[in-house]
């Protein structure tokens, strides 16, 4: 039998709501590995809550930083806001609530460490926030994310490459200083199916620059990119390794 979730009453005190439809907070914490489990009439699993949980975080996202940049170029506001609504970031506010208790999981996520997984733990967040907005409307679920949010955004600096995306950084840099564009390459992938940890370096020009790794190949992209970030001087000072064309 499925593996039932914490008493949601307790939830809702965590995130300052109360549902008046609490249908929809249960489908929002309902994996669709318990969905086709139970394969009970009429249940729904989170999956297309977490589409539209994704479209309203950032609806409120976008307009929030308008709100306090509104003379910001688009690019810095695009950047700004890949910060904030990304997993890692998402993956932080769900820990926070110890979203991963609530979840309704099959026993064979939950033997899998499904809980801890950051992809269930993002995919429920922003499921949280869709039916946050389906119960209260848009008032409900930007309360929740800016209560949730407010401290990362009061330390955002627009100057500083730390909220930027470091791919995109890294490109644009390299291509300031005419410097080739950036490689990546998988360099190898380990752990179970459920935990997979992917490597890469960075090659610029003939020269691997840095490596990277994380729990996908866009994360571990970004790591590598942090990295290369880091050195950019050295590279200039070091033509003779490659790095210019």
């Amino acid at each position: 039998m499925p593996i039932e979730a914490r008493d949601l009453s307790e939830l809702e005190r965590k995130i300052g709501y109360t549902f008046r439809r609490r249908e929809l907070l249960d489908r929002a914490l309902t994996h669709r590995s318990y969905a086709h489990e139970i394969g009970a009439m009429g249940l729904v699993d989170n999956e297309a809550l977490e589409f539209l949980g994704d479209a309203v975080l950032g609806f409120i996202v976008s307009a929030w930083l308008f709100e306090l940049f509104p003379a910001l170029p688009e690019g810095k506001l695009a950047k700004m806001k890949a910060f904030l609504v990304s997993a890692d970031n998402l993956q932080v506010h769900a820990q926070n609530l110890q979203l991963g208790e609530y979840l309704r999981l099959n026993r064979g996520e939950e033997k899998t460490g499904g809980r801890t997984k950051r992809t269930l733990l993002v995919d429920a967040y922003e499921a949280l926030i869709a039916a946050l907005y389906l119960d209260g409307g848009i008032e409900a679920a930007e309360v929740f994310v800016r209560r949730q949010f407010q401290d990362v955004v009061c330390g955002l600096d627009p100057e500083s490459v730390r909220w930027s995306d470091y791919k995109t950084t890294l490109q644009e840099q390299l291509q300031a200083r005419g410097l080739p564009p950036p490689v990546y390459e998988v360099t190898g992938v380990e752990g179970p199916a459920h935990a997979r940890r992917f490597h890469v370096s960075l090659r610029i020009g003939t020269r691997v620059v840095a490596t990277g790794e994380g729990p996908t190949i866009k994360a571990a992209h970004q790591h590598a990119a942090r990295g290369a970030l880091a050195q950019l001087d050295q590279l200039l000072e070091t033509p003779e390794n490659g790095a210019t064309p």
